[in-house]
């Protein structure tokens, strides 16, 4: 029977914040989710910990390409793993120029290595497209792609047995703290988030695993948990949006308003900080007022 470890990455050398997921049954080695490659060498060590090097790992399994998940790939593949990832996502990690660029945009260059690392580019020969309900087998492990947009377009969430590896579509939920959206642009769509979360419990999973962070036990109530506060967030930032107030202030306004949430649910200082880590509030602006935006032009 293959087991479940969660590796915690440290990002920002905290806890709780970026998981990467390993799965093992006898001389198969599976990770979901590599972590970005800044912090590679908490992956390396939380390998070391169950007796095993990067090179053991036979396949990564990608929810996404978006750098807290997938900015080490290139690294595991430099090691013989194969990259399974949503077809949409294979061109990003062939060449990505384009990926770092548009990330720059938004955390600025001088701060794309000291956050994520260096990206370089992934041989097609090691990078591997799966199909929404595809079947991966590997040793004696079968997985199943299921394609999930929302958060982005690019979005698979992985099934084995009655576990889903459910990427940033099933939320940030930290310790004790509440269930949030994370929902950076540009591919932020509730519609089809929505839809996925529906995807997700129809396979009527008994635990699903968070990438921030970590295994939920009770997938129906944390899905509905998720979906009003969706539904909160989108809902808030549409009244902004149609008084057409400055970005700036609309971000300082959500800070604001999302701390008090999460004092309101017993979040600490500490615990506030490291969901910040995790979903930084502001990109969860830019991502739902664009939401907006394209719903007004009839483009979503």
């Amino acid at each position: 029977m293959y087991q479940i470890k969660i590796i915690d990455l440290h990002f920002k050398e905290e806890k709780n914040t970026i998981a990467s997921f390993l799965i093992s049954q006898n001389d198969s080695h599976v990770l979901i989710e590599t972590g970005p490659e800044s912090t590679w060498e908490s992956l390396v060590a939380g390998l070391q910990q169950h007796g095993l090097k990067p090179g053991d790992v036979n396949a990564v399994l990608l929810t996404h390409i978006h750098f807290d998940h997938a900015g080490a790939a290139w690294k595991l593949a430099e090691e013989g793993a194969k990259i399974y990832l949503h077809p949409l996502g294979i061109p990003h990690l062939a060449s990505p120029e384009r990926l770092w660029n548009s990330a720059a945009k938004i955390y600025g260059e001088e701060n794309m290595e000291l956050l994520w690392g260096k990206m370089k580019s992934i041989s097609e020969s090691r990078l591997v497209a799966a199909s929404h309900g595809e079947t991966i087998p590997i040793g004696d492990m079968t997985f199943t792609s299921l394609h999930t947009p929302g958060h982005a377009s690019h979005h698979i969430a992985w099934q084995l047995g009655r576990n889903i590896f459910t990427g940033d579509v099933g939320g940030v939920k930290i310790s004790d703290g509440p269930v949030v959206p994370p929902c950076p642009p540009p591919d932020i769509h509730l519609e089809d988030w929505k839809k996925s979360m529906r995807i997700i419990l129809d396979q009527n999973p008994e635990k699903i695993y968070l990438t921030h962070f970590g295994e939920i036990t009770n997938p129906n109530k944390h899905f509905a948990l998720l979906d009003n506060a969706l539904d909160d967030w989108a809902n808030w930032m549409k009244v902004h949006f149609d008084n057409e107030n400055p970005i700036e202030a609309v971000e300082a306004a959500f800070q604001t308003y999302t701390t008090r949430q999460m004092e309101q649910h017993g979040a600490d200082k500490k615990l506030q900080l490291l969901y910040e880590y995790a979903n930084p509030s502001w990109m969860s602006v830019s991502g739902l007022m664009r939401y907006w935006q394209l719903k007004k032009k009839g483009k979503i």
